[in-house]
């Protein structure tokens, strides 16, 4: 994806509040060969550029005065209520430098399984995102994984799907194969009684004491 940039000179709390009232938004460009980079961002071709998944997890062309860069988002922080975007933080991308990232996951075919087609169960992601390690140049935008084959009782692990070339899980703590997706059997049905066999007795009432005092 390509975006806009431009470098901005002025910092501090009060310079950031001037720049928002006029429809900026003020972000920082970190990381590589370079010193630290102030830059300014149309605020609302920023906010419609958020609500693409690309534009978190995969490396941006970003154009700063002219000049080419290729970078990562980093960290967004929003205003608490309003639909307003306080500052962005970019990571200039090495391409010698292995990255870490988080990459969605996109789950497909879940619909035609035998766990769902033959067997009603639920099938529950329970992982979004996979954190990788790549080059730059082996980065994916996403992570596409084939349900198609799932089974009753059977959950989905990390180590049962196929990464993309030059793609390795960074795992965390214990968690070495994780989890993916569950499947989950549908709620047993209660069992009609049986021709013949008479059905469980309720419980009779209490009965009240007669009698004089």
């Amino acid at each position: 994806m390509k975006f806009v940039a431009f470098e901005r000179s002025k910092q501090g709390t009060g310079a950031s509040r001037r720049l928002r009232i006029t429809g900026r938004t003020p972000g920082i460009v970190y990381g590589g060969s370079g010193e630290p980079k102030l830059v300014e961002l149309d605020h609302n071709n920023l906010w419609h550029a958020l609500k693409k998944e690309a534009f978190h997890a995969s490396i941006l062309d970003m154009e700063i005065d002219g000049t080419a860069a290729k970078v990562l988002l980093r960290d967004v922080q929003f205003h608490p209520f309003k639909q307003l975007v306080l500052h962005v933080d970019f990571q200039r991308v090495d391409a010698k430098t292995k990255l870490h990232m988080k990459v969605p996951v996109h789950y497909t075919g879940a619909e035609e399984s035998p766990a769902v087609k033959i067997d009603k169960c639920m099938v529950n992601p329970i992982v979004n995102e996979l954190e990788v390690a790549c080059m730059p140049g082996d980065l994916p935008e996403f992570i596409a994984v084939d349900l198609s084959t799932l089974e009753k009782g059977v959950s989905l692990h990390l180590s049962a799907i196929k990464l993309p070339k030059g793609v390795t899980p960074v795992s965390k703590g214990n968690k070495t194969d994780p989890v993916l997706v569950s499947v989950v059997a549908p709620a047993a049905e209660v069992e009609a009684p049986a021709e013949g066999e008479a059905a469980p007795a309720a419980a009779a009432p209490a009965g009240k004491k007669s009698g004089k005092k």
